[in-house]
């Protein structure tokens, strides 16, 4: 196994793409089994050494950042072992290490899909189940805990175990037992606490009643195991798909649009009906995204003060079909069709695709030229919830002296809010705005982190949503794997509770 301690080699481990500041480490090891990073953790442990998980840097809440102790990169756990047809669907095999991208398109080439689709396609496939990550196709598939069907984990104790679904759930009383070798094992008690009814949520560790134990590593951000490989369930292929640019004069108009779009899909799914209205995405980009895009993106039109980004799958037998009802929906809620974008082959979606993703780069670019950082929100609400958080956004921030844009996943209530100061006072006033949506969040009972995780970033507000008795809770189940501590020191809860 390889180690690196030369600083120069070894700065790029110490920062994620949060852009946290004063990462610190004495050296990087880089194992190449899951055997290895049982040993290095247990050396860790005996000695109290903290170590940080690193996956491809590409989180934004400071979760790869360390402050002391050592890092252990997953870089070389990069093999994808197999990927196997079953029935209509499918099986793989792939180490932590794994690019997601790369994984997708070995995948797609054997005409399966992995729907899983975060923004940043670059990140590890371990990194991916350690956040349990979603992004724009999780409207209509969920996020990635849906497709994890067994996890290879080295624990901080030095045992390395395979668990896979269905075979270890918690007891009525919310203990977790996980068999070890030599007839040891490890007892958990889960937290008493109940998740918020949004469909995604990604604040702290996963909990239901009777519980599948797999699930509790998936989202638990490294602090409990580290993942060195997984197999994952795989769907066919889509034979088709189409999705669209859509533009609205007036507000009312698009929100009434999305609403109907999500009731139709989530009662297409309910039934199990076919050849009816399915997003698989329902994405939002407010005036001031819109505004923002012009300049690389001129025909977008002047009277729009908003846009929806959809996309349905379909068949060559429905396709005609589900392009008219789609048609018809957006006639109905009086978009400006005309002047709308829509896209039925690879090339065109393609066009749609750089569409939606080039918002956050624009937005770095302008924070990058002011010497500033932007303020990010994450929070998802409960369906009956969703309009009363917009407004509250919108008229916060029309009341400050702030830029901002507002986009992201609208058919899972769940918007990001980018706050873009123009200097440091802007800053402490967007920081102060961030704390009020928070507030307003817990308020409706919706979620602080829906897909982004809570890292270091984040933990004071995970206190909020839950308070310190249900955040002590966490620590004496994190306490029950990694009894040193040495795991993921400052990601999700202090080390004062440690």
């Amino acid at each position: 196994m390889q180690t690196k301690t030369d600083s120069n080699e070894i700065q790029s481990y110490l920062i994620d793409a949060s852009n946290m500041r004063g990462g610190q480490a004495s050296r990087v090891a880089f194992p190449e089994n899951a055997e290895e990073v049982a040993a290095t953790l247990a050396q860790a442990s005996n000695n109290k050494t903290p170590v940080t998980v690193s996956g491809a840097g590409t989180g934004i809440v400071g979760g790869r950042v360390p402050f002391g102790g050592i890092v252990l990169a997953t870089d070389r756990l990069n093999r994808i072992k197999e990927i196997r047809k079953e029935g209509k669907g499918g099986r793989a095999v792939a180490q932590a290490g794994v690019v997601l991208a790369e994984f997708q398109r070995e995948v797609e080439a054997r005409g399966l899909l992995y729907p899983p689709d975060p923004t940043e396609r670059s990140c590890y496939l371990g990194g991916t189940v350690a956040t349990n990550a979603s992004g724009a196709r999780t409207f209509k598939y969920g996020p990635t805990r849906n497709y994890v069907e067994r996890l290879r984990i080295a624990l901080a104790t030095g045992d390395v175990i395979g668990i896979g679904r269905g075979e270890i759930y918690a007891d009525e009383k919310g203990k977790i037992v996980i068999p070890l070798q030599g007839g040891r094992k490890i007892e958990a008690q889960l937290p008493s606490y109940k998740m918020p009814r949004t469909r995604k949520h990604a604040s702290g560790y996963y909990v239901t009643e009777g519980m599948d134990a797999i699930d509790l590593f998936i989202g638990s951000e490294g602090t409990l195991g580290v993942i060195t490989e997984v197999e994952m369930r795989l769907l066919p292929k889509p034979e088709g798909v189409f999705g669209g640019v859509v533009f609205f004069g007036s507000e009312d108009k698009l929100l009434s649009f999305v609403a109907e779009a999500r009731e139709v899909s989530l009662n297409t799914r309910s039934l199990n009906l076919t050849d009816e209205v399915d997003a698989r995405a329902l994405e939002y980009f407010d005036q001031h995204s819109l505004q923002f895009m012009r300049e690389k993106f001129s025909m977008i039109p002047q009277s729009a003060c908003g846009a929806i980004f959809f996309e349905q799958e379909t068949t060559a037998e429905n396709e005609d079909a589900l392009l008219q009802k789609w048609n018809s929906m957006i006639e109905k809620h009086e978009a400006l069709a005309d002047d709308s974008w829509f896209a039925v082959n690879e090339h065109d979606r393609a066009q749609m695709h750089e569409f939606r993703h080039a918002l956050p780069v624009l937005v770095n670019e302008w924070l990058a030229r002011h010497g500033q950082r932007k303020v990010s929100t994450d929070m998802a609400v409960p369906d009956e919830e969703f309009a009363r958080m917009l407004a509250f956004y919108k008229e916060t921030l029309d009341a400050s002296r702030l830029q901002f844009v507002i986009f992201g996943h609208i058919g899972d209530n769940h918007l990001h809010v980018n706050i873009m100061p123009r200097d440091d006072e802007e800053a402490t006033e967007a920081r102060e705005i961030y704390g009020k949506f928070i507030a307003r969040a817990v308020e409706l009972g919706g979620t602080i982190s829906a897909e982004h995780g809570i890292g270091k970033l984040k933990r004071d507000y995970l206190l909020e949503l839950y308070g310190h008795e249900y955040i002590q809770q966490m620590a004496e189940l994190k306490r029950a794997f990694d009894p040193a501590c040495i795991l993921g020191r400052g990601n999700i809860f202090g080390e004062e509770l440690l």
